[in-house]
């Protein structure tokens, strides 16, 4: 059995909003709001939602990149948040992230070469013929020439772009990468060669992933587990073949039955969902789905659903089930 690399339990970040002139009270954006997972060594979890559902505040609260307002993240067994500065500078060598954006997260002034040796200077690895070395030899892995090194990101394509973020991540050799929509600015084939390349390096490093996504068909061929975001929660998280064949929540079947089926001849049935996600300043009482949610009961408007079990390592919040 696989030993767990990252464990988070109840993880909640709240963003202050102006003060109301009333009484001058603070309001709060629940961007997210009792998050829990595990994740094991080698392992991918694939965390999904509409936009605005909490994922990348919730990679970004993991890693430390934001200072979360309550909750534990264990990494190794050990509370990131007890760590001292010197302590999450070690930790950011075992954990790294691929933004989104590979135009924007690239400093256009900067060499590909500097780029991908900047983390290797920050945390003083090697001698300077080393580094270049290992430059050299991460552009490799990734399918980019070493004499890309001398170039700068305005000269190559937007895959390309991800690749070289992708290597400046790799050369610190890390256990865990939290890929935050690494493909959603990428043509589809162009996509197709990123995932392969993160699945080739994953099998190469025995990397972990927490793979962060608004497209379950593009998940599902990188993640071996899936978690279902919707307004700071998670309302499904199960392995990925029992997520696709036997959803359980209504929001995931929703999410589901929008993924195109490539047979003009196959008959689809699609689950519109009514509505838009609710302004998270202002959440609604009960289930935060309730006011979508075609089976809505009574007891949603009241009461928030518990986690329950509905199938080997298959969980879903929900009243109907």
């Amino acid at each position: 059995m696989k030993e767990i690399l990252l464990e988070v339990k109840n993880l909640t970040k709240h963003f202050p909003l102006e003060k109301t002139r009333l009484f001058r009270k603070t309001r709060f954006v629940f961007a997210v709001n009792g998050v829990s997972f595990s994740l094991k060594k080698g392992g991918t979890l694939g965390l999904v939602g509409e936009s605005g559902c909490g994922k990348t505040t919730t990679g970004r609260a993991i890693l430390r990149l934001i200072e979360p307002t309550s909750g534990i993240v264990n990494f190794e067994g050990r509370d990131l948040g007890r760590f001292n500065n010197r302590e999450v500078k070690a930790f950011r060598r075992n954990a790294q992230i691929i933004f989104q954006d590979p135009f924007a997260s690239l400093n256009p002034r900067m060499t590909v070469g500097a780029i991908v040796e900047e983390p290797l200077l920050v945390h003083g690895i090697g001698t300077r013929a080393e580094r270049r070395d290992m430059v050299a030899g991460v552009l490799e892995k990734v399918g980019l020439d070493a004499d890309c090194m001398r170039r700068f990101p305005h000269e190559f394509s937007g895959g390309q772009r991800q690749r070289i973020g992708i290597a400046r991540v790799l050369t610190l050799n890390p256990k865990l990468i939290i890929a935050d929509e690494p493909v959603s600015a990428l043509d589809v084939s162009i996509q197709a060669q990123i995932i392969n390349l993160l699945v080739r390096l994953q099998e190469e490093f025995q990397m972990s992933y927490i793979f962060i996504s608004h497209d379950l068909a593009v998940v599902e061929h990188i993640a071996n587990r899936v978690a279902i975001m919707y307004l700071g929660k998670i309302a499904e998280i199960a392995p990925s073949t029992d997520l696709y064949s036997d959803p359980r929540h209504p929001y995931t079947k929703a999410l589901l039955s929008s993924i195109p089926i490539p047979d003009p001849q196959a008959k689809m049935e699609r689950q519109i969902l009514q509505g838009d996600i609710p302004n998270p300043a202002n959440l609604p009482s009960g289930c935060g789905f309730r006011t979508r949610c075609p089976i809505a009961q009574k007891i949603c408007r009241i009461e928030p659903p518990k986690m329950v079990k509905v199938g080997k390592d298959h969980y879903a919040a929900c009243h109907a089930l």
